[in-house]
C-alpha cells in the first residue's frame, strides 16, 4: 500500500495514520520525503533511520513501527513550520538555523526526541499566532 505522505502529515486526524505507522510505513515513504526536496538524506539519517538501517529495511520493504514514527515526527514539523511561515524556503531556513530561543540548537536538529520536537511546535505555534518568539 502507498501512502501519500503529505495527506497523512496534514491530516492528523486520518484513522489509518496509527495503523499504517504501527504496521511500518513502506520504504517508498522515505523516497518521497527525500524527492520533495523538504529533508536531505544526511538529515533524515541522522532524525529518522540511519543509511545503513535504510539500505536493510529497503530489501524488507516497511520501516519499522518507530522509525514509521520517527519519520512522521519530521515531516510534521516540517509541514508545520511551512504553514507556519507560509514560505517553504523561509520554514526550511528557519528550521536549518540555530536560535537562542531553544538553547543555540537548530529546530531540525532537536526532532531527534519527541520532547525536541514538542519545543520546535510550541515555537512554531508562537510564531504563527504572532507571539514573539
Amino acid at each position: 500500500m502507498h501512502i501519500a505522505m503529505s495527506a497523512f502529515i496534514l491530516d492528523t486526524l486520518a484513522p489509518d495514520l496509527i495503523a499504517a505507522v504501527r504496521a511500518g510505513l513502506p520504504v517508498t515513504a522515505v523516497d518521497d520525503a527525500l524527492a520533495s526536496g523538504r529533508v536531505t538524506a544526511a538529515e533524515l539519517d541522522r532524525l529518522a533511520i540511519p543509511r545503513k538501517t535504510l539500505a536493510h529495511r529497503r530489501a524488507k520493504g516497511r520501516l519499522t513501527p518507530d522509525q514509521s514514527d520517527r519519520l512522521l515526527r519530521v515531516l510534521r514539523i516540517v509541514t508545520e513550520a511551512e504553514t507556519a511561515f507560509a514560505d517553504r524556503v523561509r520554514a526550511g531556513i528557519w528550521l536549518r538555523r540555530p536560535t537562542t530561543t531553544l538553547g543555540g540548537e537548530a529546530p531540525l536538529d532537536l526532532l531527534d526526541t519527541e520532547i525536541g520536537a514538542r519545543q520546535v511546535e510550541t515555537l512554531l505555534g508562537r510564531i504563527a499566532h504572532g507571539i514573539a518568539a
